[in-house]
């Protein structure tokens, strides 16, 4: 769809590496907390398998490998990654502009948690531009890829899914928006994208575009 002639009636933004550079800072709390209750998954292995993904993920992957993941994991791994957010988390580059100039609705759909999506927009000075426009996967049965909270998000905003912009970094993310029936745009420009081929990895996903730069938001649109 060429939104440079007609605009979408929603754009819904994921919020890890899509509105804050978060997918390393997330990957090395993910590997640390792991390791402390005696599983080994580096840093890569945390991004290759989880990225865009929730925690049930997590210990959906390990019960399907036989392990259980104790008690204790998540609220330990929620704690490290709030610490560690309120000390060294950046919005991406460019997005406050993006979000400023935006004239039609949008909104936030992430696979984290509430608590964490709204430090998140906090720490970095985003919160104003979104309110309480925040919707997550503790709100639907099925999170990413499957199309549930996307569909919600849009349904709560009042727009259909067909005229509905998706923002997203993750495969599964692409995945999901293209699975609601939405247009979807890839974007590359977080720190986890440094020595990864982005375009082609969302490309390969369905993207219906690949862009790295939020100043280039609507170019060749």
């Amino acid at each position: 769809m060429d939104y440079g002639r007609s605009k979408p009636n929603l754009v819904i933004f994921d919020c890890d590496g899509v509105l804050v550079d978060s997918e390393l800072l997330s990957c090395r709390c993910l590997s640390e907390v792991l390791g402390e209750f005696g599983f080994a998954l580096s840093e890569t292995q945390a991004l290759e398998l989880f990225l865009g993904r929730s925690t049930k993920a997590i210990e959906q992957h390990y019960r399907d490998l036989g392990q259980i993941v104790p008690d204790g994991f998540l609220p330990r791994l929620k704690s490290r990654v709030l610490e560690t957010f309120g000390a060294s988390l950046d919005a991406i580059p460019g997005v406050k502009a993006v979000v400023s100039e935006l004239t039609v609705p949008f909104c936030v759909a992430s696979s984290s948690d509430l608590d964490r999506v709204a430090l998140s927009l906090d720490v970095t000075g985003l919160r104003a531009h979104f309110g309480d426009r925040i919707y997550t996967a503790q709100m639907v049965e099925h999170g990413k890829p499957a199309p549930d909270l996307f569909l919600y998000a849009a349904e709560r905003m009042g727009a259909q899914a067909a005229r509905t912009l998706v923002i997203e970094d993750s495969v599964s993310g692409v995945q999901a928006g293209k699975a609601a029936g939405m247009t979807v745009w890839g974007f590359v420009g977080g720190g986890h994208y440094g020595d990864r081929d982005g375009q082609a990895i969302l490309s390969a996903a369905g993207a219906d575009r690949v862009f790295g730069r939020m100043s280039d938001f609507w170019k060749g649109t």
